[in-house]
């Protein structure tokens, strides 16, 4: 029999946590988000059922190296899992998503009496009552060892504490892990150096992620390891699987300390990194530092009110947003920004990121960094324009170089969203080439350019008995993506004819429009619909999703969408729908229930499947027909139902930041249903008071003094003291700063935002 804390009481120790962290807040006068983080939330999940699929992500923001204790084994993509009972090592990782897996990874750990290197012969057992996960620190007892593993990091390197027993064997096993590895223990020197090639999703050419460590002990032993083998006669080492251990005698609390970085360049970069990033910081030092910078990017947003536990789900989602696409660029000896390509296997010149899916993040992750960080974002436009520069195409999933998954060429809203709201300082016509090329080829595999190109640019869509998955969703996403792209057209004053035909394009989501059902549908090349056709099946014409999740993705020209369906009372009701209907499926496309499917049955939300992306901006939908008070209802349902700052905390997977975006967006009070347009569509703010400080240095308050749980509608809003009526607001007025006031009530205002006047922009309607 197997004992296990009760559910509840595990929730009453988060709480009080949360509490007691609160108060810290509160008590010592400093403002520290940082600590109301919870890193293990979303972290209870499997691949049969996902709460976030997440890991507890020791970084910094948008740092080049990530680290995460490893539970799972040797190239799992759940590295790390809740209801685990042993950890296998320390990985630096730079994996986005367990279902991309990692790339560039290596391990550390510490072990005692028996000289194990394995994955399994070393692992411990551990529990969570011991374990301390902040975002800027790690800590954990390893009770098979008696150690104590403590870690820092900065953005290319680590420090790591391990507090060690009285012991005449004590280890610590560095794994450099499989597909090609190299490890060189250097005893003089107190130091190990290795690479790694492991990489996933992609094929990156000459790929290697180098490192060094510095031990601040004498080694009393020194080995290296073949796969599960000593080696006797080398402490230098090149295998498909390699790695070291070094010995010491301990004596009981004594701290032996690492030094840590890493180069995707080289052995003498990552040197660089270490010495620079380090300097002759102590691991206290180290840790105050990564604590500031985590201090100074996330007070950037101040709430306040709410519960402990809002205020912990608001950060500890706000923390999600600031990792991915991480940085793939260092500082050379110049201090000159370079790069290593995985397109040509060289290092270059300028910035690059990876580890992001433009299919998720377009939504609301990019625009959540061009309101709040703009200036990282600027960089990874940058990084775009390489990316086309040296592999001819942009990516829409990086793992780090083009990974073939997902639909879409979404790197159009990526790069005209920032254009359009602003951001300059780049290339923007390097980049218009690079999305005109996208818009009308196919890529060398499917997930770049656009597969099915000539149908598309000929019948208008790509169809469904031509042997090409999910063509709807293409189809449809293609459409937005061309919006995207006449958006950016018209700012940049290309040719009037080139304006035209993606402004033609951009309304090709009409085609598979079915009237008979009043949504969207596969279409054959000869013009009819699919058939037999199942509105409630998963995948086929659809990606992740069925008919009634995606006929809403058009973003660009809802006011189109509500003719098509028979006008704004036709499509509240269809709207309506999605949560009145039961959460029918049918898996046969993939031949079992995949986790997505799992999460909407089990939300009770009907057909409404928040924890993956095409339906998440549905909700706000409701502003372009008149009812705005069923999206004020509907957010606030969701952020209450479906985040929570626990271990189960999300409804599906978080992916890269984007439904963690989303929730801190409806938080604010506003949501980016077009990305491509400056307009942010309303709802209704999570909090009494938040105040944003933005890039510019301009203060955004966004007040609603009157809010509660019973008080989640909008009854008026003033900006700046004056009435404001709209069902949406602008960027460029929010970069402005000043305030938001929204007087709030407990039954909807039905007539606020409900003339045409108030409708956010929609293509058919300009």
């Amino acid at each position: 029999m197997t004992f296990r804390l009760p559910f509840c009481l595990l929730f009453s120790l988060v709480f009080l946590q949360a509490s007691l962290a609160n108060a810290q807040k509160k008590t010592n006068g400093t403002f520290e988000p940082e600590e109301l983080v919870n890193t293990l939330m979303g972290t209870d999940s499997k691949p049969e059922l996902s709460n976030g699929n997440t890991y507890p992500t020791i970084g910094v923001p948008w740092g080049m190296n990530l680290w995460t204790p490893q539970t799972g084994t040797m190239g799992h993509g759940w590295a790390y899992t809740y209801a685990a009972d042993k950890i296998r090592g320390f990985k630096q990782t730079h994996q986005p998503s367990p279902w991309m897996n990692d790339y560039g990874q290596f391990v550390i750990m510490p072990v005692t009496d028996k000289l194990r290197f394995d994955q399994d012969a070393r692992a411990s057992w551990f529990s969570h009552k011991s374990e301390v996960a902040k975002p800027y620190y790690y800590s954990v007892y390893l009770a098979d060892h008696d150690v104590t593993t403590e870690l820092t990091p900065t953005e290319r390197a680590a420090q790591f504490r391990f507090t060690f027993p009285k012991n005449d064997n004590s280890f610590l096993v560095i794994d450099a892990l499989d597909r090609g590895s190299y490890i060189k223990v250097i005893p003089s020197e107190n130091k190990i150096i290795g690479y790694t090639t492991r990489a996933a999703r992609s094929n990156p050419k000459n790929f290697k992620n180098y490192f060094v460590i510095y031990v601040d002990k004498k080694f009393s032993l020194a080995r290296t390891f073949r796969g599960k083998a000593l080696v006797k006669d080398s402490l230098e080492l090149t295998a498909a699987h390699t790695g070291a251990v070094i010995g010491f005698k301990t004596t009981k609390g004594e701290k032996v300390h690492l030094k840590v970085a890493s180069s995707f360049i080289s052995f003498e970069q990552a040197e660089l990194n270490l010495s620079r990033e380090l300097a002759q910081d102590d691991f206290e030092a180290t840790k105050r530092k990564a604590k500031a910078q985590w201090n100074q990017t996330m007070s950037r947003i101040k709430v306040e009110g709410g519960t402990d536990e809002q205020q912990r789900t608001f950060y500890s989602c706000l923390y999600r947003t600031l990792f991915f696409p991480h940085k793939m660029y260092e500082l050379n000896a110049q201090n000159q920004v370079v790069h290593y390509s995985p397109y040509t296997g060289q290092t270059l010149p300028g910035y690059r990121f990876a580890g992001t899916g433009f299919w998720d993040t377009f939504r609301a992750l990019y625009p959540f960094l061009n309101l709040m960080y703009p200036g990282i974002n600027k960089e990874m436009q940058e990084g775009l324009i390489n990316d086309f520069k040296e592999g001819g195409w942009l990516p829409e999933w990086s793992s780090p170089g083009y990974a073939d998954i997902m639909v879409g060429n979404n790197s159009a809203s990526v790069v005209a969203d920032a254009y359009l709201k602003g951001l300059r300082g780049y290339d923007i016509q390097k980049l218009y080439e690079a999305l005109v090329h996208g818009a009308n080829n196919e890529g060398p595999i499917s997930a770049i350019g656009r597969k099915g190109a000539e149908y598309y640019k000929t019948l208008g869509y790509v169809p469904y008995d031509v042997k090409i998955n999910e063509n709807a969703a293409r189809t449809l996403e293609y459409a937005y993506d061309d919006f995207t792209i006449y958006q950016l057209a018209k700012a940049l004053k290309k040719p009037q004819a080139e304006i035209d035909l993606y402004a033609k394009r951009s309304q090709n989501y009409r085609h598979l429009f079915d009237p008979a059902t009043g949504l969207m549908r596969g279409k054959n090349q000869n013009g009819t619909f699919q058939a037999p056709f199942n509105p409630f099946k998963w995948g086929d014409a659809f990606t992740e999703g069925n008919s009634w999740h995606y006929s809403w993705s058009v973003f660009h020209d809802v006011q189109g969408l509500v003719n098509l369906m028979g006008g704004k009372e036709n499509f509240v009701k269809k709207l309506d729908s999605v949560f009145t209907l039961p959460p029918v499926y049918d898996e046969s496309y993939y031949g079992s229930v995949i986790h997505e499917i799992r999460e909407m049955q089990i939300a009770n939300m009907g057909q409404y499947a928040h924890g993956n992306q095409p339906i998440q901006h549905m909700i706000y939908l409701y502003n372009y027909a008149g009812a705005p008070w069923k999206t004020q209802y509907w957010a606030r349902e969701t952020m209450n139902r479906m985040y929570k700052p626990t271990p189960d905390g999300y409804c599906g997977d978080e992916d890269n930041g984007q439904t963690s975006a989303w929730y801190v967006f409806s938080a604010m009070g506003f949501y980016p249903v077009c990305p491509g347009t400056t307009q942010y569509v309303l709802g209704a703010p999570l909090f009494p008071k938040m105040t944003i400080t933005l890039e510019n240095g301009k203060k955004l308050v966004i007040e609603a003094p009157k809010n509660s749980a019973e008080n989640l509608y909008v009854q008026s809003l003033k900006m700046n003291g004056k009435t404001y009526g709209k069902n949406f607001v602008d960027h460029f007025d929010l970069l402005k700063g000043g305030t938001l006031r929204f007087d709030m009530g407990p039954e909807p205002n039905k007539k606020r935002g409900k003339g045409e006047s108030a409708f956010p922009y929609s293509f058919s309607r300009q």
